[in-house]
């Protein structure tokens, strides 16, 4: 079976720095766990922005400037960088909540040698998640995505509960 896993923003920032929250510290161990087990293609994301974040639509939008590229909340946290590095993972720096980079890359590697099963954990489920996981279902519409609602959490547990069940609306299962 050739499965892909892909961690979302599981950044310092996103757990214990500027937009930080108890949700997401709780997922860590459990998202390490699974990283260290995965036997199958593994692909990560880092939610990047420069210094002028700020100045952009969504720092209009969403006023705190995190995950500023080069610095410690850009980084995976935790042990995950140390594995991504060991693994030799992809890293897809994103701009934006999607990666359409990512979803390309899928598609390209779906090509190559077609996925299985598609899987997705990380922060934060009503805004990267949910956006990754339909990128990645509208590039590859056959292959089965699924989310891993354990492994996820959101801004606050009411919008993770919203996105999961409009993930679900969109075909994504949530296991």
């Amino acid at each position: 079976m050739h499965e892909l896993l892909v961690i979302v923003d599981m950044q310092n920032d996103f757990l214990t720095g500027a937009l930080g929250t108890a949700e997401g510290q709780a997922i860590l161990p459990a998202v390490t766990d699974l990283v260290r087990g995965w036997a199958g293609e593994l692909v990560f994301t880092r939610d990047t922005h420069t210094p002028d974040y700020l100045n952009t639509q969504e720092g209009k939008n969403l006023p705190v400037v995190h995950c500023v590229k080069g610095t410690e909340g850009w980084q995976l946290a935790g042990e995950l960088d140390a594995l991504a590095k060991q693994r030799g993972c992809k890293v897809f720096d994103k701009p934006a909540f999607g990666s359409t980079e990512l979803a390309h890359w899928a598609a390209a590697r779906h090509a190559q040698q077609p996925f299985d099963r598609i899987s997705l954990a990380g922060v934060c489920t009503d805004i990267c998640v949910i956006s990754n996981a339909l990128l990645l279902k509208a590039a590859l519409p056959e292959v089965p995505v699924q989310v891993y609602g354990s492994l996820c959490a959101g801004v606050s547990p009411e919008s993770h509960t919203r996105a999961l069940e409009a993930m679900r609306v969109c075909q994504v299962q949530v296991v």
